[in-house]
């Protein structure tokens, strides 16, 4: 975590070059960022049937390593699905902005119910309130 990600994705690499680096040191400041990047009206709406879209674009990406790949996670596959799970986050960090929230909050509020769900050794079950 925190490594630079152009160690192995030449697709990274060459466009961490063009750009000048911004310091991303947690999910507020990149949710914060994503603002100068929307560019839709129909704030909730959008983001969430984007969100949708591109969690399906990384789920194509899946299927595509059984697919085609023969189970194998090729560098291609690898570099593809970086880009798809780029794009569902900023969609998310983009819906969690339209909705008021902090992005650091909710992460943090997520994982105090796992750590829960952890110590009460009910991490396997279903549903939100077990």
């Amino acid at each position: 975590m925190g490594e630079d990600p152009s160690h192995y994705n030449p697709y990274a690499q060459q466009h961490l070059e063009k750009r000048k680096k911004k310091t991303m040191s947690d999910l507020t400041s990149y949710q914060k960022w994503t603002q100068s990047t929307a560019i839709y009206t129909n704030p909730i709406i959008y983001p969430s049937l984007e969100l949708a879209g591109e969690v399906g674009e990384v789920c194509n990406q899946v299927k595509k390593i059984y697919r085609d790949d023969e189970g194998v996670v090729t560098l291609k596959r690898k570099e593809d699905l970086e880009k798809e799970l780029g794009d569902v986050l900023w969609a998310l960090a983009r819906l969690i902005d339209d909705l008021g929230l902090d992005f650091n909050v909710v992460k943090e509020l997520n994982v105090m119910k796992l750590e829960d769900r952890l110590q009460r050794n009910v991490i396997g079950g279903s549903g939100d309130n077990r």
